[in-house]
């Protein structure tokens, strides 16, 4: 990081005599993508907040104006497992521990936001996608603005909603999940509101003023209390108005009757063929036409069973599917096509969502460690 520390981690004093704890991601060239630095330096940093009484709560955002976090560091999982990549599923092989440790780490930070005792405030302004949804989504009090831009792109590098994905998109409304998940479509803060993605919408020059609410509140001792405070101060400031015509909300029930059916095939086959003028679900229909064929089965498998998963089995899942992916399935390659040679000319394992057969699918579950083993076993429920 050319000898700058990847978060930036500082105290704000309140009026009321406590402190907010600020968290910066630092890699404005890469756009913030979360990296094992971040995770390793972010994970003790908020433990130690959490356990300092004189802490009230947490401000995470990002350096610069594109993004808060526009992903994870994949390419560094790219290189440690592109030449032992197998095409049998069924071989006897080690994952890859590089790609292993990297995802457990995530999923631990993603777990320790979204169980945290104290109110986290994240600036969603800019980019917001993949690894930065996981720590957006967890968090206490999610804020967007006019420039935020949420999505889940995994179908066109091979891997699949995770850092969560299992648990907030099976959550959204009718066919939504589903719908952002094949199509990588893009969230604009309007829509982040209406789908529960996001809790508040602030224009992005209120930053500054935004701060200052939180400093001149009367901050409690409780962290129960400390939660509304957050939230009075943050709508103080708020003003949906000022945020971009909702695109995805005029379009729910187009959506929802295009992502019903019995069998993903169908489900394809009917979004492909829809016929309209609409540019957003034009978009999505060519993100999807040229996505990851099983991607689309493990993002349809996900939101049939994500409900029913607790939160730590969610990540447990979702530890399991990550390492298969790269080990087994068309995230080395997806990344190669995207970043690496930046052909954009994929060669996926199956050429239709119609030739993966069950066989491939319950591979792609099957995980490499037995229950005991598991390296998220003492992630807790």
């Amino acid at each position: 990081m050319s000898g700058e520390q990847a978060v930036l981690f500082s105290t704000l004093e309140t009026e009321s005599g406590k402190r907010i704890g600020v968290a910066t991601l630092n890699s404005e060239r890469s756009l913030n993508a979360l990296s094992l630095e971040m995770i390793e330096l972010l994970e003790p940093q908020l433990k130690a907040w959490e356990q300092d009484p004189g802490i009230v709560c947490v401000w995470l955002d990002g350096a610069g104006e594109k993004a808060f976090c526009a992903g994870g560091d994949i390419v560094k999982m790219y290189h440690a497992t592109k030449d032992l990549v197998v095409e049998n599923t069924e071989a006897e092989i080690e994952p890859v521990e590089e790609v292993v440790n990297f995802f457990t780490r995530e999923y631990e930070l993603d777990h320790q936001i979204r169980t945290y005792a104290k109110p986290i405030i994240v600036w969603g302004h800019g980019f917001v996608m993949g690894g930065g949804m996981g720590l957006m989504n967890g968090a206490s009090h999610r804020v967007v603005t006019e420039q935020s831009r949420l999505a889940m792109p995994e179908i066109s590098i091979g891997l699949y909603p995770d850092v969560g994905g299992t648990w907030f998109l099976s959550r959204l409304p009718e066919g939504m999940g589903l719908f952002l998940g094949l199509t990588a479509t893009q969230v604009n803060a309007t829509d982040a509101l209406w789908l529960g993605m996001a809790d508040v919408a602030i224009p992005s020059d209120r930053k500054e003023a935004t701060q200052q609410a939180l400093l001149s509140a009367e901050w409690q001792s409780a962290s129960t209390i400390n939660r509304k405070v957050a939230d009075e101060a943050l709508r103080s400031v708020a003003d949906a108005t000022a945020m971009p015509e909702a695109q995805l909300a005029p379009i729910h029930e187009a959506i929802r009757t295009l992502m019903s059916g019995d069998s993903l095939p169908g489900v394809v086959e009917q979004l492909l063929r829809f016929e309209t003028e609409d540019s957003l679900l034009q978009r999505a229909q060519k993100t999807l036409k040229h996505g990851c064929p099983m991607t689309a089965h493990i993002i349809w498998q996900q939101l049939q069973h994500g409900e029913q998963l607790s939160l730590a089995d969610v990540f447990r899942l979702e530890l399991t599917l990550s390492v298969n992916c790269a080990m087994y399935g068309d995230f080395i390659e997806g990344v190669r096509a995207l970043l690496i040679d930046k052909d954009r000319q994929p060669k996926w394992r199956h050429e239709s969502v119609d030739l993966v057969s069950e066989a491939d699918i319950d591979a792609m579950f099957a995980s490499p460690w037995s229950p005991e083993a598991h390296p998220l076993k003492d992630l807790g429920e």
